[in-house]
């Protein structure tokens, strides 16, 4: 359902370069749409309301200087709305432990925290637009040991698992293995939890999806008591006012835990036409939403966070390509639409 990732980049035989560092690593699945012009030059936000890293070679960076490039300025400032704000990095299966090294060096590098996503589950997705995941459950604990040791003593937030426990609840993922995966949501939990500086939110779907009655025994299953949170909306478009309300329910239910709200294309909420099973799935007429900050003004909501990647395609529907490609069509039509 959420739009995958396929992995962050690839890490040169020699190590990565100084120079590289520098710049802030690569994020980009090939050009990005950005051409071989290299990323746009961005800066990170202000560290008090928002300690997390801006990849200033991300794919909206990359389309940003494509824009520049050709002239066309409009564009290019739309865009500029997206490039210039901290999304997170979902480590997929591809190079796990080097990838995270980069992406947590790099913040470290910049005095900042790294936003990592792990989405790797096995039968991720239940077979839709975002299939894929792991093997096996060996496997998966293999990779998950590896993006542990890329992150090391660094700062990182980590986004556990999109929609991986949802699926559980909502009947999509078999049944033969629902205890297989609370065994591996819990061990991820109690893995990163090792790390000194890692915070960890387990995924706990949208206010559109399930009930806090529904999650509660599912999310202690899953290992929230050890977790520093959950999260909610990643990927979807519920309003922060709707999240806030179902997040504080679900809170309730489970120890008074905080949580983060993906606000990254909620700033028109959901969309209510076409087909309903795919409302999710690259609506039009949708906007971002409040920027990144852990300023949110509520003791319970820890931060607004860009988690999906805005302009990353949900999936290969309404003309989008394939999930988590680059699609600039969409992201423009996201930045005209934000107020």
């Amino acid at each position: 359902m959420y739009g995958s990732h396929s992995g962050p980049m690839t890490r040169a035989a020699t190590g990565i370069g100084a120079a590289l560092l520098l710049a802030g690593c690569s994020s980009s699945d090939g050009d990005g749409g950005g051409g071989k012009d290299g990323p746009a030059a961005v800066d990170q936000q202000p560290e008090r309301g928002d300690p997390y890293w801006v990849n200033p070679d991300g794919n909206a960076a990359r389309q940003v200087a494509a824009y520049v490039r050709d002239g066309d300025e409009a564009n290019a400032a739309l865009i500029r709305r997206i490039a210039e704000q901290p999304v997170g990095e979902w480590i997929g299966p591809d190079d796990p432990r080097g990838a995270t090294q980069d992406f947590t060096e790099a913040a470290e590098n910049a005095d900042r925290d790294a936003l990592l996503v792990l989405y790797n589950i096995p039968h991720r997705d239940c077979g839709q637009f975002s299939r894929g995941g792991a093997a096996d459950g060996d496997a998966y604990r293999t990779w998950l040991e590896s993006v542990a040791q890329g992150i090391g003593d660094r700062r990182a937030t980590v986004i556990l698992e999109p929609d991986a426990l949802l699926h559980l609840v909502d009947g999509c993922t078999p049944r033969e293995f629902h205890e297989e995966r609370y065994d591996l949501l819990r061990g991820a939990v109690q893995r990163l939890k090792q790390q000194p500086n890692a915070t960890v939110y387990v995924d706990a779907g949208n206010a559109g999806w399930q009930t806090p009655d529904a999650l509660d025994e599912p999310l202690r299953r899953a290992g929230i008591a050890e977790a520093d949170g959950f999260a909610v909306n990643v990927s979807n478009f519920r309003t922060t006012e709707d999240s806030t309300d179902f997040g504080k329910r679900l809170s309730a239910k489970v120890g008074g835990k905080p949580f983060v709200i993906d606000t990254s294309r909620n700033g028109n909420g959901p969309y209510e036409g076409g087909d309903p099973a795919e409302t999710w799935c690259n609506p039009p007429g949708r906007a971002l939403g409040e920027p990144p900050t852990t300023d949110t003004g509520d003791e319970l909501v820890d931060a607004y966070l860009w988690v999906k990647r805005p302009g990353e395609s949900d999936g290969d529907c309404k003309g989008g390509p394939k999930a988590g490609d680059w699609y600039p069509e969409y992201a423009l039509d996201l930045a005209r639409a934000t107020k």
